[in-house]
């Protein structure tokens, strides 16, 4: 009987997977945290590992990096769980030894049990450094019945979590909302962050993909408000209201929201310093979406007039047509009247505030900017924008 050693803290995720693969036929183990997942690697002896890297008490970098120092288990296939948008830690998990990166938020349960076959079966093919007995067959993957059902029992648990669920991260938000003190503030954070990560792992389960789209984004987010509290600010703080109240939103329809369909959405980015402008194009990128950079206003409105873009955003001091001159032109184009238009501006004053909502801008973030808040901010309005088109808000 194969072996599969589950490391992963969300208990419900943990449970899902165990209960799925033991009655593949597989004999599976669940670790809830690092130091103890480690110790189950030696022990338990896996033939393969699926390793969720945001782990208490030992990271799974930490893990990966102490397992290829075995040699022992140099060859142990190890799959990694991540978050897209962490891109830093997936290229540090590669590095480390991870035999394939997957990401909770568009990893459904037949792909993972796609994987695991595969690499079993390279596992089993690859050539030994000495004779060993034969390994046990791997169990046959699930029948397309099995699958279906198992997806469809899911799906039920997950809607039927989502109001206590809903009402927790609501709860927590409050209390980061509420918090003055700094390391309380921090705590909160971290709290809500451990909640919305639990989410984009549920909803990717399910195949909630714009639940989980969004929550991968917005966890990032938190992780980096954690792990870095001077991130925490007027303008992060507005933008994690509301991205939660567009979770919160996304929550109470999940029972009747489509999945994704034809979402290619192009963003315009407009600034006229370099250096901004590529920072806006990398927030961008790593949203998932497409983006086509402008150094000034004349060239990017001519561009608006020739193709279709579903969200600008925009520099406002910039010479000759400024951000906001841009702004109201645009919104004179009958392909623009509704078109999300983000301000990314070092003035971000009341007056310049006023400013862009005058123009016609939806939102606005003051520069120097959080990358990853941004790609938050982009997603949500790109997904709303699509699920109207769908008709599903």
């Amino acid at each position: 009987m194969r072996k599969l050693l589950i490391i992963e803290d969300d208990r419900i995720i943990g449970s899902i997977y165990s209960k799925k693969f033991a009655v593949e036929g597989f004999n599976v183990e669940v670790a809830e945290d690092g130091q103890t997942g480690l110790e189950r690697i030696s022990a338990f002896r896996p033939d393969i590992v699926l390793l969720d890297l945001m782990l208490p008490k030992l990271n799974g970098l930490d893990i990966l990096a102490r397992v290829r120092a075995m040699p022992e288990f140099q060859r142990l296939p190890i799959i990694v769980f991540s978050n897209a948008y962490m891109t830093s830690v997936i290229d540090a998990a590669w590095k480390a030894g991870a035999t394939t990166v997957l990401t909770k938020s568009n990893t459904s349960p037949k792909k993972l049990t796609e994987t695991i076959h595969e690499l079993l079966a390279q596992a089993d093919s690859a050539p030994a450094a000495a004779p060993a007995p034969a390994p046990a067959p791997a169990p046959a993957a699930p029948a397309q019945s099995d699958e279906d059902a198992f997806q469809a029992d899911q799906r039920r648990q997950f809607l039927a979590s989502v109001p206590q669920f809903s009402q927790a991260i609501r709860d927590l938000h409050q209390t980061f909302l509420k918090t003055e003190e700094r390391t309380a503030k921090i705590a909160a954070v971290g709290e809500l962050y451990r909640h919305i990560h639990a989410l984009t792992g549920g909803a990717g389960l399910v195949g909630a993909d714009v639940i989980a789209r969004i929550s991968a984004a917005y966890e990032a987010l938190l992780k980096e408000m954690h792990d870095k509290p001077g991130t925490i600010n007027i303008s992060t703080t507005r933008t994690s209201t509301q991205t939660l109240f567009f979770i919160s939103a996304l929550l109470e329809k999940a029972a009747t929201l489509p999945r994704l369909t034809s979402f290619d959405p192009i963003v315009l980015a407009v600034d006229d310093e370099e250096i901004s402008r590529r920072a806006v194009m990398l927030s961008i990128e790593k949203a998932g979406v497409r983006g086509i950079a402008c150094e000034n206003g004349g060239t990017a409105f001519q561009k608006a007039r020739e193709a279709r873009f579903d969200l600008i955003v925009l520099d406002v001091d910039m010479p000759g047509m400024n951000g906001y001159e841009l702004c109201t032109k645009l919104r004179a184009l009958p392909n623009y009247k509704d078109t999300p238009v983000i301000f990314v501006t070092s003035l971000s004053d009341f007056q310049s505030r006023a400013r862009s909502t005058l123009s016609g801008a939806n939102d606005l973030i003051a520069k120097p900017f959080v990358f990853v808040e941004l790609s938050v901010k982009a997603l949500s309005y790109l997904l709303k924008a699509q699920l109207a088109l769908q008709r599903a808000l």
